[in-house]
Formats: C-alpha cells, structure tokens, sequence
C-alpha cells in the first residue's frame, strides 16, 4: 500500500499514519512509523541476506543450516535475517547459537487472517496450498526490506539450499565490484534495480550415482554435492539477485515487482562471472516434464571448493560448539601427586 504525500510535507517524517477506507473517514487505526534511517556517521554496510518463513517441523537440517550460514557469511553476508513458522528443535538451537553471535536475526511469524497456525496442520496447509504459500512469503521478504533499507545496500532474497557462488572473484563485495562497470544501462533506460544470478541444479540423486568426495566430511552436504546439471533452468527462470535497497519498492522472491524512479531494471549476470547453485532432492515440480534433459549428462563441478578450507573449519568449529559434534581437543592430563 503506497500513499503519495504533498509536496508540502515530504520532507517531514510522520510519528504515525491512520489507514481508512474513504477519504476523511474517522480514523480508527494509528499505526507508528519506525524511522531507522542511521544517523552521521553511521555507515552502510553492504549486504544482508533475507531468508523467509521457515516450515521445517519434522526435518532437522540443523547441520545442512551451519554449513549454508557459514558458506554465506564467508561470501560476504553481513547479516542473515531469519522468518521462522514452525522448525525442528536443533534448528532452534542453531538459530540461538548465530542469534547470540549476532550472525542472524530471527522473526517469528503466522499465517495472516483464518488460516491454521497449530503446528501439524498448518505444515500440511502450506504442503497443500502452494500458490497460497508463495503469496503469503512475500510478507515476510518486503517485511525485510523495510525493516533493513536503510542499514544494507544489497538485499538477496535467499533460501536456505542456495547459493549465489562467485566464480572468479572471492566474496560478493568483489563480485559486485566487477559487474557495476558492465552493467550500466543504455543512456534514456532507467537505472539498474537488482542484478540476478541464473540457476543451476545441484541434484542429490547425481551425487548418489558417484559415491563420497574424499577430503571432505560426509555431513557437509553441499562441499559433498559436485555433480550439477549440464545446463541452467531457462533465462529469468528460478534466478535469485541482489537488490539495491534505494531502488526497490516492494520485492518478490525472484525480482522486484516496484521500483523507485520509474520501472526496474535487473541485470542478469554472466554465468562466467556468478551463477546460482540450487542444492535440492530433484527439480522443482514446475519443471519435472523437462528435469530429465536437465539430469542427462551431469558435469562435475566443484567451484564451491575454493572456500573448502575455511568452510570445514568454520562448520566443525560450529558443530561443536552446538554439541553435534565430539570435541577433538585433548583434555589435560592430571598432574601426578
């Protein structure tokens, strides 16, 4: 919902609107306006990724979620913004471990109006109603982006078995460096509001047909998983992006679907230079006439490697601290009386 304000008062900022229906209705409502705009000299920091509502009630992916945190804060994410529904116990006991590092931030949330929110029924509603499902996530993704514009320049609307993976520079930061200069649009088209990286499947049964990489722990899903489909799902299709907070108005969980300024413009960066490595079981259900071209072939790919040391070590350092591992470390001995 967007008002546009008199010229006279746009440079104030209110403590508060009231929504009504008609114009000059008795207002029933007051709703507080939260100004997070930082003051001088705070500055922005650049990237922070959003992650919406979690509806892992029986599957504990605890361990797959350590890795996924640890690979993006490696990558550059400054911070990770959680949405949680209803989620398996360890995953609430990684949550606390990164909320207490101040690594992720976490949001409970509901389904809006009458829709179920007991745990059991409101899984298998989402597992039922998928368009109501996809709706209802760009809640918490524009929730996000409000909460955060003014503290971030990119956002990236990620889930939980994705990556955008640099494949020539070392962290997003250097990324984003390198794809500026080359994205600048023609002179008279409107300026860039995201920049999208395609999609790459990553698909569980194409490392089960290969066996175990050696030199990398077996829980460790995706440094495990480096056989990918031979070709990306089609231009624009299942792409995630960086978005830049000073241009977006409102978000979806691919592109923008408002712009400041006139309308968006999302560059799609060259699959040299970045691209998206979607870890799943097998497609998603929108491409399972085509998901058997997409397997045929496969290629082994380990471009996620070149962050295989400092991934082990920040993983296992995590696992342990959690207790889902066993500590190694050699305890002293007790001296001799």
């Amino acid at each position: 919902m967007a008002c546009v304000l008199p010229a006279e008062v746009r440079h104030l900022v209110p403590a508060s609107v009231s929504i009504v229906a008609d114009p000059c209705d008795r207002a029933t409502n007051n709703l507080r306006v939260h100004n997070d705009r930082p003051q001088p000299p705070a500055t922005q920091k650049e990237f922070a990724v959003c992650v919406k509502g979690l509806d892992f009630l029986h599957e504990d992916l605890s361990v797959r979620l350590v890795e996924w945190i640890e690979i993006i804060r490696l990558l550059g994410a400054d911070k990770i913004f959680f949405y949680e529904l209803q989620v398996h116990p360890n995953i609430t006991k990684v949550l606390n471990y990164y909320n207490a590092l101040g690594v992720t931030e976490v949001t409970p949330i509901t389904l809006p109006g009458g829709q179920p929110n007991l745990p059991g029924l409101q899984h298998m509603y989402l597992k039922k109603k998928t368009t109501h499902k996809r709706q209802m996530e760009l809640i918490p993704y524009n929730d996000c982006l409000y909460r955060h514009m003014y503290q971030y320049r990119w956002l990236a609307l990620l889930d939980i078995d994705e990556v955008i993976v640099p494949l020539e520079d070392r962290d997003w930061s250097s990324l984003m460096k390198r794809i500026l200069p080359l994205s600048k649009p023609v002179p008279g088209k409107p300026p860039r509001s995201s920049y999208h990286a395609s999609n790459l499947y990553y698909l569980d049964s194409l490392r089960h047909e290969h066996g175990w990489e050696e030199g990398v722990p077996r829980y460790l899903h995706m440094l495990q998983h480096v056989y990918r489909t031979r070709n990306f799902t089609k231009p624009g299709q299942y792409v995630k992006a960086f978005h830049e907070t000073e241009r977006v108005l409102a978000l979806h969980n691919h592109f923008p679907l408002a712009c400041l300024g006139g309308v968006c413009s999302s560059y799609a960066i060259e699959t040299q230079h970045a691209r998206l490595q979607h870890y799943r079981a097998d497609c998603v259900t929108a491409l399972s006439k085509s998901c058997a071209e997409l397997r045929a072939q496969p290629v082994r790919d380990t471009a996620l490697w070149r962050w295989r040391t400092p991934l082990i070590a920040r993983a296992d350092a995590a696992l342990t601290a959690l207790g889902f591992l066993p500590n190694t470390q050699p305890t002293p001995s007790t001296p001799h009386r």
